[in-house]
């Protein structure tokens, strides 16, 4: 019997089928590695993509549960091996966000990660009893704030607006997640619509006790 018009031979129904399965596979495979990664990956900024301003994480046992999932747990009153800081700043649509004081830290109940705010200055202070890499995803995480290449909380889409990352006054590219704190470092992500020029603020004027 001639085969019908538009009907394809069954071998190539049969390769159509396995080629389908094999990209069903891969998706698969391919998801479970991103997600693994979302998971367990230091830099990687698990935060709530909520509208500014972003409070500190309210009560000890969020703090505690926040600090976790950062990986960076209670250091309170232990002997520093590293005491450095750095310095973020945020600006979205023309307009500083405040970081808040008493993010990873809470002295009333003696509870202090490796990653902490004093104040609403900006100043992230790296206090850990071991020498180790600590990154802004960490802080955000802890924070519970939202950050990646194209977003920080609800704001940024990557296409009416765009997400500039500068670091000491040096405009960087790639995942702000992953950047390194380094002592006196100077941070700025400025959140601003697609094709604005923008360019980094005057340097942060640290008070002299942190040189």
């Amino acid at each position: 019997m001639p085969r019908s018009r538009g009907t394809l031979p069954a071998g190539r129904v049969l390769s159509a089928r396995l080629v389908l399965a094999a990209l069903v596979v891969v998706t698969v495979v391919a998801a479970g590695v991103v997600s693994h990664e979302r998971a367990t990956s230091k830099s990687m900024a698990h935060g709530a993509a909520a509208a500014p301003p972003w409070p500190a994480p309210a009560g000890l046992s969020t703090k505690t549960d926040r600090g976790d999932l950062a990986g960076l747990h209670n250091v309170y009153g232990e002997k520093l091996a590293e005491h450095i800081h750095s310095h973020l700043s945020i600006v979205i649509d023309g307009q500083h966000v405040a970081v808040p004081g008493q993010v990873g830290l809470d002295e009333s109940d003696h509870f202090a990660t490796s990653l902490h705010t004093h104040n609403t200055s900006g100043i992230i202070h790296i206090e850990s009893p071991v020498k180790s890499t600590f990154t802004l995803g960490q802080f955000f995480t802890e924070w519970n704030v939202r950050l990646d290449r194209f977003h920080v909380g609800s704001a940024g889409d990557g296409f009416a607006e765009s997400l500039t990352v500068f670091v000491d006054g040096r405009r960087v590219v790639g995942d702000p997640a992953a950047i390194v704190l380094r002592d006196l470092e100077d941070i700025e992500l400025v959140i601003a619509p697609t094709g604005m020029a923008v360019h980094p603020e005057t340097a942060f004027d640290w008070p002299s006790n942190y040189h």
